[in-house]
């Protein structure tokens, strides 16, 4: 088979990576919401860290505002922050975004670094090897392996045979067999004879027997291969030499390549064969099969615009029978070596030869998943019986009853290749859907429309969709596979979640909610809860400001700086253990403490007011003599900021 230039013709889909976010934007208020005022919590974040206050979370949302929206080298000025912080446990995935921002500004060595920590601690998720040329690939290979029942297909002869193509209830295939045709010629390249389509029965068992020679009106001079009929069984496209109605075509260094004809039916005759109108002297395409619609003609080429040695190619079919633009199926599938001998299931599943994805020996057998939006699932070694040290090509099989034909050099052969015949006794593909709501983070309210976005574990974008009415999202997953779900919302930080999907078919769920960037509020709301201050935190007993609590006030007092009109009234509030009398004291003197830092730092002792109020106002049943968690407790103790004007 190496030596046979039909099989020197091979393909992929471009899972592009976009990141996309859009800019932090001010919403201007309509004349009846006069008195409210939109806070930028991001830019008091920025404002109050410059001061040098220092907050793992903080450093977060700064580093995540800018890396989502594609500015990378701040996103790394803001990650070194958080990285630099002391006894601080942080997730994984901020090890990922750091190296990817490391890597924008040019200091690879230092993002390989990190890289390798997020390697140790993310349990070996495939980003942090992307820097690495080796790969667990044999154990991928393994876990795809003994799915299959392969047997020769019993219509072997000791020259080459190949290829599979069902017409008529009958096997259609390649074989270089001498037939005892008088003056049957030889290939120079091969040391065989020019190839003929054959066919031969099929039982209820898709057992092929019987082969003859057969569809002499195409046959040429040379090599005729790898035939696909439409399915009502009036067309036909296959690969011959460069030769059409006696005349031979050549390239420019005087060498006749292959091309793909087309034939219609005529009563029980192939007439009107032509070659298609992408074909040309100067290259070579072949092996082409159909879509289950028939839209769409996918094949093998060494056309211009491609890769390696051959790519997989698709191509329109027009309603009137003419032809689109060929397109490259992109550097996921096709390699540097040979991608070729695709084929379509009626699934939407394409299979292909290839030598340059990770495989077992030779040309492996190979899969992906053809999306409803023609993108592409992960390529998969098919595994071994199917695959084996040798070349292994021309896949074949029937969706309905998984049984199918594929061709191989493989030790153990009777020719120089044979067809064998299987059955495959597992799906490769585990599917799951993988669904969920985007909700407001405050509200638990839905987000309608909302951006939902699918990357797989290198971080490929796979799949964009907009969320339903009820914030409903879903995808149509691979089982085992590690998923990023992004989702994306004007007026709301973005918010990403990583998951593995079981593997078992069904549906995982996964629900995102989001934080607002900007805080509406008006007279009577607490600006506390745009920065989540629950409670200003001081010593026990004491009415001291701690650092964290100055860092709190810091945002309140960059807010009351940019509304110069806004004035706050301060509450203090404890819960109910201690006396009665204690606890208003003690609530008085911190929330007065609070006024006077804010005065300390500039604001005019006009604009604020305020008062403790001990344990009279709580917001549960927790009195004094009723038994609570300290979570129930800890609800009282807080720190209100109530907007008395705007």
């Amino acid at each position: 088979m190496k030596k046979n230039i039909l099989l020197y013709i091979a393909m992929v889909s471009v899972f592009s990576f976009n990141i996309y976010s859009q800019d932090a934007k001010l919403v201007k208020a309509d004349k009846k919401y006069d008195n409210y005022a939109y806070i930028d919590a991001i830019k008091t974040y920025e404002k109050v860290a410059e001061k040098g206050y220092k907050s793992a979370p903080m450093f977060q949302k700064i580093g995540n505002a800018y890396y989502f929206n594609g500015e990378l080298d701040k996103a790394a000025k803001w990650y070194a922050e958080l990285f630099e912080m002391p006894d601080t446990t942080i997730d994984a995935t901020y090890y990922y975004r750091y190296a990817q921002s490391l890597r924008a500004i040019g200091e690879n060595k230092k993002a390989d670094q990190i890289l390798k920590e997020f390697d140790k601690i993310s349990r070996n998720d495939s980003r942090a090897k992307l820097f690495k040329e080796n790969t667990n690939y044999l154990d991928e290979i393994k876990a795809n392996s003994g799915r299959y029942k392969i047997e020769n297909a019993g219509i072997n002869s000791k020259y080459s045979d190949y290829g599979a193509s069902i017409y008529n209830n009958k096997i259609v295939f390649t074989s270089a067999r001498d037939t005892g045709s008088i003056g049957q010629r030889i290939h120079t390249w091969t040391d065989q004879h020019f190839t003929n389509l054959y066919s031969a029965d099929l039982d209820e068992n898709m057992t092929p027997a019987n082969p003859v020679k057969s569809y002499r009106k195409l046959k040429s001079k040379f090599n005729e291969a790898t035939p696909v009929f439409t399915k009502d069984g009036k067309t036909v496209y296959f690969t011959r030499n460069n030769y059409l109605y006696g005349k031979k075509g050549k390239n420019e260094n005087g060498i006749t390549l292959i091309k793909i004809y087309k034939a219609t039916l005529d009563g029980e005759n192939w007439t009107n064969i032509q070659e298609l109108p992408f074909d040309s002297n100067n290259y070579s395409t072949a092996h082409p099969t159909l879509s289950p619609d028939e839209k769409t003609l996918y094949f093998a080429s060494d056309m211009p615009g491609t890769l390696g040695m051959s790519d997989i190619f698709k191509i329109q079919i027009n309603e009137d029978g003419t032809f689109g633009t060929p397109v490259n199926l992109g550097p996921t599938i096709n390699t540097e070596g040979r991608e070729t001998f695709p084929f379509i299931s009626q699934e939407n599943e394409l299979y292909f030869s290839s030598d340059g994805h990770p495989g077992v020996g030779g040309l492996d057998i190979f899969m992906t998943k053809i999306n409803d939006d023609g993108s592409l699932n992960k390529v998969q070694n098919v595994g071994m019986e199917a695959n084996s040290p040798k070349d292994d090509f021309a896949y074949y099989i029937d969706s309905e009853s998984r049984k199918g034909f594929l061709s191989s050099n493989r030790d153990g052969g009777q020719g120089f290749d044979d067809i064998y015949m299987f059955l495959e006794t597992r799906k490769l593909i585990c599917e799951q859907e993988l669904y969920g709501e985007i909700t407001d983070l405050e509200s638990k309210m839905p987000l309608p429309n909302a951006k939902v976005t699918l990357f797989d574990k290198r971080m490929n974008l796979l799949k964009t969709v907009t969320a339903d009415q009820n914030g409903g999202y879903s995808f149509m997953v691979e089982c085992s596979q590690m998923y990023t779900v992004r989702a994306e919302k004007e007026d709301y930080n973005t918010n990403e979640k990583q998951i593995t999907i079981p593997y078992e078919n069904g549906k995982t769920y996964l629900p995102i909610a989001l934080e607002k960037d900007q805080c509406k509020v008006t007279i009577g709301d607490d600006l506390g809860k745009c920065f989540g201050i629950k409670n200003i935190y001081f010593d026990l007993d004491k009415s001291n400001i701690r650092t964290e609590a100055a860092l709190d006030l810091e945002k309140i007092l960059d807010v009351l700086n940019q509304y110069p009109n806004m004035k706050l009234d301060i509450r203090s509030h404890t819960d109910s253990r201690a006396s009665l009398k204690y606890n208003e004291a003690l609530s008085d003197r911190r929330a007065k403490s609070t006024i006077s830092w804010l005065i300390k730092n500039g604001v005019s002792p006009d604009r604020l007011t305020g008062k403790g109020y001990g344990e009279t106002q709580l917001v549960n049943r927790c009195a004094d003599g009723v038994k609570c968690t300290e979570e129930e407790h800890q609800m009282n103790r807080r720190s209100e900021f109530i907007i008395t004007a705007l």
